[in-house]
């Protein structure tokens, strides 16, 4: 067909929609909002999947982490981590023993009062040792880390959050070098931790404060021993060796600490990067429900166009047979009504993209949902329904194209 012949079928079919305008509009609307549906479903799905992966990978890679276990009394057990069996020297024993660890650090964890001249902040203030940055795969936007000499002799320095800094400071470069007080106990801030946003659990991760494990246990969390560590951090080099090295961890605590196979309870080892794929792979299934939720939708609206247009052949039985009667091919008929249906599901596919950024933007601007757009997508769904419209058009077109003329001329 050359191009003047499908430029005049698309100006008909023009002319044809614009004569039936409200049933062309409802005809669509089954369009629209599947369209509607698909863009929103993909963009919140692959929105919530970078967020996941966001926070993957702000955990680190291949991450264990491990906690004292619970104290029983009266046959009751309590909270994980009410019963403090860990020390230092379990961190340096696994770093030691165990080739597999890439890092590891050992942490304890309060809430305390940060005050620096007439301002002051409520933070979460973390102990920790030396490898807790990169056991956390956590950088350092200016300053530097605490050595090992420093955790050791319990030196007066910390590395400050985001949030901490810019609620005391305003501009946040300014807390580096500066001295703030915690619990009266004057601490140097030589490091400015790069900023990580919210946790899984929407815990702000910038509104914290570390200090060396003793420092914090000797001074700052007012603990009787300095070398207490309520949880380990650890790295591993490959996630081949996650579950090895979960075994061996807690076979050395169990070891070092003196105490049974069956007393296993006594500390918790968890794979934190298996927990959090686990929830993208359930994101992954969610996302396929909701695509195949909008795929229905689609179809429902192209079962809708097809009626419209078996009604509209019969409605214009008389149009066709004068068409074929001045010389119209068969083909130019069936072109006709395959362009119209096209068209018509085309049209309404640009009305539903243009509701879907709508969507987005309310969701993701004024609600706060995770989303991500894609120009691909939208393209590929205003092709997808194109192709809908012409496959759900061809049976009232081949239908239209194959009228007797003498018949089509005689229907009142």
């Amino acid at each position: 067909m050359s191009g003047g012949a499908i430029v005049s079928s698309i100006t008909t079919a023009l002319l044809s929609l614009k004569r039936n305008l409200m049933r062309s509009i409802l005809t669509t609307l089954g369009i629209i909002i599947g369209i509607s549906a698909v863009i929103v479903m993909f963009a919140l799905g692959e929105g919530a999947q970078r967020q996941v992966q966001a926070q993957i990978e702000s955990l680190g890679s291949n991450l264990l982490m491990v906690r004292n276990g619970s104290i029983t009394s009266g046959g009751a057990k309590g909270a994980a981590g009410t019963r403090s069996r860990m020390e230092l020297a379990d961190l340096y024993a696994i770093q030691k023993q165990i080739p597999e660890v890439q890092s590891a650090a050992a942490t304890v964890n309060g809430q305390a009062q940060v005050v620096w001249g007439n301002a002051n902040w409520n933070t979460g203030v973390e102990g920790a040792s030396a490898d807790i940055l990169s056991a956390n795969n956590w950088r350092l936007s200016e300053g530097r880390a605490f050595s090992d000499a420093e955790v050791r002799s319990g030196a007066k320095v910390a590395l400050m959050g985001q949030t901490v800094a810019k609620e005391l400071f305003g501009d946040a470069s300014l807390a580096l070098g500066a001295s703030v007080r915690v619990n009266k106990v004057p601490l140097k801030v030589i490091g400015l931790l790069e900023g990580k946003g919210q946790d899984m659990r929407g815990y702000d991760q910038d509104d914290t404060l570390i200090v060396p494990i003793t420092t914090a246990n000797r001074r700052v969390l007012g603990s009787s021993n300095a070398n207490r560590v309520k949880r380990l951090v650890i790295s591993v080099d490959s996630s081949d060796n996650m579950d090895y090295v979960a075994s061996e961890v807690e076979q050395l605590l169990l070891q070092r600490h003196r105490l049974s196979a069956n007393q296993s309870s006594a500390f918790n080892v968890m794979n934190l990067s298996a927990m959090m794929n686990t929830r993208a792979q359930a994101n992954q299934v969610f996302n396929s429900l909701l695509a195949g939720v909008a795929a229905v939708s689609l179809l429902v609206g192209g079962i809708g166009v097809m009626n419209i247009m078996l009604v509209s052949v019969t409605e214009r039985t008389r149009e066709i047979g004068l068409r074929m009667a001045v010389g119209a091919r068969p083909k130019d008929i069936l072109v006709q009504f395959l362009v119209e249906s096209a068209l018509l599901c085309i049209l309404g596919a640009i009305v539903g993209v243009l509701l879907s950024m709508a969507a987005i933007f309310v969701m993701e601007f004024q609600f706060g949902w995770p989303m991500a757009t894609s120009p691909l997508i939208m393209l590929i769904s205003v092709l997808a329904t194109g192709i809908i419209g012409i496959g759900f058009g061809f049976y009232p077109a081949y239908k239209a194209a194959n009228l007797d003329p003498i018949e089509a001329l005689r229907y009142e």
